[in-house]
């Protein structure tokens, strides 16, 4: 699913895809999978191959909010990639989109959530409200026996999460930070093993 997601065609990774990644990351062994691929990923990073650095980019991004908490130690080796990043510039001659500024602006973003400072604190918070009151929308949903409207937590949702109807289902299987799944993360017994070893942990990876 990550080299799918990080593919260089042009379709954006999906939401649902992302999820499924973010959830498998939290076992140690998909762990290492997940990560060698997008460190791949960022070193073949040119001019004229972007679209595969970016669309890792888009899912470390995602990762950091919704993954464990070891990705960004992880992928303090690719700042320097990610920083090359923010100055990449391309139009796109056909459509005369700025892909320059939309690289940029998300690269600038993730540097931001790789300082491990309060920014990327209160973004995992945020992403965990969000999980929260979508599973808070299903338990309401059950609840009711009959059909009145929910129009107005309908539009607190959308102005708080951003995210559609079709996303709901996936943005409730995405979260298992700060719980079981986080938890057997660090009792793995491998885990902090990539940062002691780093050349013993990619021969586990192969």
């Amino acid at each position: 699913m990550t080299e799918e997601a990080t593919s260089g065609d042009a379709s954006p990774p999906n939401v649902k895809t992302m999820s499924l990644i973010a959830r498998q990351a939290f076992e140690i062994d998909e762990y290492v999978r997940i990560a060698d691929i997008l460190h791949k990923k960022f070193a073949r990073f040119d001019r004229r191959q972007w679209r595969e650095a970016y669309k890792a980019l888009l899912l470390l991004e995602h990762l950091l909010t919704h993954g464990p908490r070891s990705v960004a130690s992880e992928f303090q080796r690719d700042r320097e990639v990610v920083e090359q990043m923010v100055a990449f510039q391309h139009i796109d001659e056909s459509t005369g989109f700025n892909w320059g500024m939309t690289v940029k602006s998300k690269s600038e973003r993730v540097l931001k959530l790789l300082e491990r400072g309060p920014f990327l604190e209160e973004e995992r918070e945020r992403a965990r409200k969000i999980a929260r009151e979508i599973k808070g929308f299903g338990s309401f949903n059950l609840a009711q026996s009959s059909g009145g409207s929910n129009s107005r937590y309908e539009e607190r949702w959308r102005r708080e999460g951003g995210v559609d109807d079709g996303d709901k289902e996936s943005l409730l299987s995405r979260h298992e930070p700060e719980t079981e799944a986080e938890e057997r993360h660090h009792q793995h017994p491998f885990h902090g093993f990539a940062q002691q070893r780093p050349e013993a942990m990619l021969l586990l990876s192969q």
